[in-house]
């Protein structure tokens, strides 16, 4: 599946950036988070965005208003199971892929605290 490349892509970044993943898919009634890793200050929600191009829109404006509160609002439902002294954040990776699953080096853009 193209999207779990894609958050594979993204969690081998951050890992590298020294983030641990915590979570991949979290998942509750009200959304899902694709990511959700962490530093020594910081909790990050991160959503990923895989796109061939930024040709029609760069793949951050996929992340709107609404899927933005969706976001949120299931990151608050996390804390509520998971409570923590981190600060919590919101990520977006942009990954830019124009062969598919067959890019060789993929264009990886890391937006920290987008929303």
């Amino acid at each position: 599946m193209v999207g779990a490349w894609g958050e594979a892509l993204a969690a081998a970044y951050l890992r590298k950036k020294r983030y641990r993943t915590i979570a991949a898919n979290y998942r509750c009634r009200f959304g899902e988070i694709d990511l959700i890793v962490a530093n020594s200050k910081y909790l990050v929600f991160v959503e990923v965005k895989l796109r061939k191009s930024a040709d029609f829109a760069q793949a951050l404006e996929h992340v709107d208003y609404h899927k933005q509160m969706r976001i949120r609002t299931t990151a608050e439902m996390y804390l509520s199971e998971y409570p923590t002294n981190l600060q919590p954040r919101f990520d977006v990776i942009e990954i830019y892929a124009p062969n598919g699953t067959d890019t060789k080096k993929p264009d990886i853009f890391h937006l920290e605290d987008a929303f």
